[in-house]
């Protein structure tokens, strides 16, 4: 049983909880907003701080400050590595620090002189309030760093769960309290996010006390790890946050196009979300810490057979999960988010966003998981580069497609450019790495597009009849078509690739067989 599919697993594992309860939470949203301006404006005003911990915290932080923490404790000692991470976290605390004060200060000034409009001042104001959520999960997400470094992934992954369960509480027990009206309501929201922002961080540091880390003000000024993870670190911002960049900054397009765009395209990517992060970001958390190792120790054959490996399990698995979210798009929606204020033709409009978002869906995550190979190598340049210009490919797409398709057009622009990029990153490995090769390759994509054929239409055939016999009033004859359909076309699936003996789908095969042994 390979390493990678057991370590990797755990995180799967834990990532499945959060996205699980991530739905709850998207559905408790759906029912409390529904799609409108108030929405929109709440999203909106959340992305940006959620870009600044993508950009400080969760990514380019994370992806420059382990190979630096992994070669330290490789080469140095463990002195040396938890003095580095003293160093970097005092660096953050400082950093984080000025960023969230300069925000609350500007946004204050904003709203003091500035004129603006109705929802303009609602989206300013909420990111008033939201601003230190980025602090908190900045060094949520440094904890999380260095226990993966140390081998802790399970434990970690599941305190995003603790924050989803917090943010869905705030719906039924803050939000109330802030009066009857939803423009103000929405602000109970706004504070449930820093509540949990402080408390996923919270949740880390009994492991991470345990691991040995005790936390002791170190000047980062001058400090000599401070400045190679900031070296490292100022490309990999943009390397890791493409995708942020694109989403935040085609709602900006979007936002100022109509109404109702904003918020139907983030219940289409909070589908998007539950098979890239269960299983691209799982495997790119795993193979961030693993390769940084093996490169560490030169170790090129185990680091490429490392990665090739990754690729092929995420490739397997999201391919099916692309068919599904195609397929699927609209039942999938009203199951999860129809009720309360999220009516049918807000279903639809979700709809159209998720039918051109899936099909990126795995250059989504192949993206994320090739930046990170160039960072366990040292090299935040190459990516750095081409998350530039596919930035700016995106930016040239959405300004066409917004204002054609709408929320369908900003998921086409995401798509187009995630296309783009990973066949950039695809050319640039190559060039570094020569001997990484892909091997069998046209056998596989030939094989899987034939399986997600074969298995989208037992998809389609079996929701499609649960609906003509039941209807889709009743909430147990949603459940019955979504999951029914999932379920079936899955077996087709795992069954037609072990007919033709792809080794991914032994992989996960072999996984089952050894959980149900261990539970007999």
């Amino acid at each position: 049983m390979s390493r990678l599919i057991k370590s990797s697993g755990a995180v799967a594992a834990a990532t499945l909880c959060s996205r699980i309860l991530g739905f709850a939470r998207e559905a408790v949203y759906a029912g409390f907003m529904g799609v409108g301006p108030v929405a929109d404006a709440f999203f909106y005003a959340f992305s940006i701080p959620n870009l600044l911990r993508r950009l400080l915290g969760e990514g380019a932080l994370t992806a420059a400050f382990i190979p630096v923490f992994k070669n330290r404790e490789k080469n140095d000692g463990e002195a040396a590595m938890w003095q580095s991470a003293q160093a970097v976290f005092s660096a953050l605390l400082l950093l984080c620090g000025v960023v969230v004060v300069v925000s609350i200060l500007g946004t204050t000034v904003a709203l003091r002189w500035l004129p603006m409009g109705e929802q303009t001042d609602l989206i300013v104001r909420l990111m008033r309030v939201m601003f230190p959520y980025f602090l908190f999960v900045c060094v949520a997400a440094v904890f999380i760093g260095i226990l993966n470094a140390r081998g802790h992934y399970f434990m970690p992954a599941i305190g995003a769960s603790l924050l989803n369960v917090v943010m869905i509480a705030s719906v039924f027990l803050i939000a109330p309290a802030f009066g009857e009206r939803l423009d103000t309501q929405v602000f109970g929201l706004a504070v449930g996010v820093l509540i949990a922002g402080f408390l996923q961080a919270a949740f880390q540091y009994p492991t991470l006390h345990r691991e040995g880390f005790r936390f002791k003000w170190v000047n980062p000024i001058g400090d000599p790890t401070v400045r190679e993870v900031v070296r490292r670190m100022a490309p990999a911002t943009l390397g890791v946050a493409a995708y942020q960049f694109n989403v935040v900054l085609t709602s900006t397009l979007a936002v100022n196009e109509a109404r109702n765009i904003v918020s139907s395209f983030n219940y289409a990517v909070r589908l998007m979300e539950l098979p890239q992060g269960v299983i691209g970001v799982s495997l790119a958390t795993y193979l961030l810490s693993e390769l940084s190792g093996l490169a560490a120790e030169k170790k090129y054959p185990e680091f490429r057979e490392t990665l090739r490996e990754g690729l092929l399990q995420l490739v397997f698995i999201n391919t099916f999960a692309t068919v599904v979210l195609m397929v699927l798009a609209e039942p999938i929606l009203r199951l999860l988010f129809q009720h309360g204020k999220f009516t049918a033709d807000d279903t639809l409009l979700s709809a159209e966003a998720l039918w051109t978002l899936a099909p990126g869906l795995i250059a989504f995550s192949l993206n994320s998981i090739y930046a990170r190979a160039f960072y366990a190598l040292g090299d935040t340049r190459t990516p750095m580069m081409i998350s530039v210009f596919c930035l700016a490919a995106n930016l040239l797409f959405a300004f066409f497609t917004i204002p054609l398709l709408r929320q369908a057009g900003m998921g086409l622009a995401n798509t187009m450019s995630a296309l783009l990029n990973t066949a950039l990153l695809v050319f640039a490995l190559r060039r570094k790495q020569p001997k990484f090769t892909y091997d069998g390759l046209g056998t596989l994509l030939l094989t899987l597009a034939t399986a997600s054929a074969v298995a989208g239409g037992v998809a389609w055939s079996w929701n499609r009849g649960v609906e003509a016999v039941f209807g889709i009033a009743p909430l147990w004859a949603r459940v019955l078509g979504v999951f029914g359909a999932i379920a079936t076309s899955g077996g087709v699936y795992l069954g037609f690739c072990l007919w033709r003996r792809l080794g991914p789908a032994a992989d996960l095969l072999a996984l089952a067989q050894r959980i149900r042994h261990r539970r007999a």
